[in-house]
C-alpha cells in the first residue's frame, strides 16, 4: 500500500476537507433525484400574489453563496425589493427598455427567436409578485480606505451563484424568470447601487398563479448535450 502523502506546506491557512464518500449506487440515487427535481422547473410569467416569507429569499441567498468564485472574491450583491412602489418603478423602467427592444428593426432574428414564448413589452408580473431580486455583479470592491480591488471571473462567478439561486427557488416551490432589460442601468439608479456593480439579472420572484401556463417545450436531449470523447 502507498504512503500517505506528507502535509503540504501553505502560507495560507488552509483546513481539512473530508467530505462523505458516498457509495456509487446512492450517489446516482441522489443525482436522479436532484435531476428529477429541476427537470419540472420552469421559467415562470404568470404570477399569484400570495406572500412569500423573507427567510426564503434569505435562504435561497445563502444557497447561492455556496458557490465557487474567481479567486473567491464572491463578486455579487443580491437586492431584494418587497416595495410595492419600488417594484412599480422598476417595472416602468423595465418596460420602457423593454417597449425599445421589441422596436427595432434591426432585431427581427432575435425577435423571431422569442416569438414562441410570446414575450413582449409588458411586464405587469413586476407588480403582482411579492418580490423583486435584482443580482448585481460587482465589477470590483474597494476596501476601507477607498483602494480599488480588481474582480476576476466576474460574469462565470455571479452566473454560477444566480443557477444555484434558481435552484434553492424551485427547490421551496417557489418560482422565477430571468429578466434581463438592455441596458439596465437605471437599477442602479431605483436601488442605490454603486457604479461598481452592474446589474446582471432581474428575479421575479413568487409562487405560480392558479391559471399559470407556460410554452410547451422541450429540453435537448443528453446525446445532443453531451459529448463522450474518445
Amino acid at each position: 500500500m502507498p504512503a500517505a502523502p506528507s502535509p503540504r506546506p501553505h502560507s495560507h491557512p488552509f483546513v481539512p476537507y473530508r467530505p462523505e464518500r458516498v457509495p456509487v449506487d446512492e450517489g446516482l440515487r441522489r443525482g436522479q433525484a436532484l435531476h428529477d427535481l429541476l427537470a419540472r422547473r420552469r421559467s415562470v410569467r404568470f404570477f399569484s400574489p400570495d406572500p412569500v416569507p423573507a427567510a426564503a429569499i434569505e435562504l435561497a441567498v445563502r444557497t447561492a453563496n455556496t458557490a465557487p468564485s474567481g479567486a473567491h472574491q464572491q463578486p455579487w450583491t443580491f437586492v431584494a425589493v418587497r416595495d410595492p412602489e419600488t417594484r412599480h418603478r422598476i417595472r416602468l423602467a423595465a418596460e420602457a427598455e423593454e417597449r425599445a427592444f421589441y422596436g427595432r428593426d434591426d432585431l427581427q432574428e432575435w425577435h423571431g427567436a422569442l416569438a414562441r414564448l410570446e414575450t413582449g413589452a409588458d411586464k405587469d408580473y413586476l407588480d403582482v409578485v411579492p418580490w423583486i431580486v435584482v443580482v448585481f455583479a460587482q465589477k470590483y470592491s474597494t476596501d476601507e480606505t477607498g483602494r480599488r480591488r480588481k474582480h476576476y471571473y466576474v460574469n462565470e462567478s455571479v452566473g454560477i451563484a444566480c443557477g444555484m439561486f434558481i435552484s434553492s427557488l424551485h427547490a421551496m416551490g417557489l418560482a422565477t424568470l430571468t429578466h434581463t432589460p438592455n441596458p439596465m442601468g437605471f437599477l442602479n439608479d431605483i436601488l442605490g447601487r454603486p457604479r461598481g456593480e452592474r446589474p446582471y439579472i432581474l428575479f421575479p420572484v413568487g409562487y405560480p398563479a392558479a391559471d399559470c401556463e407556460v410554452p410547451d417545450l422541450a429540453r435537448k436531449p443528453l446525446e445532443q448535450a453531451l459529448v463522450h470523447h474518445p
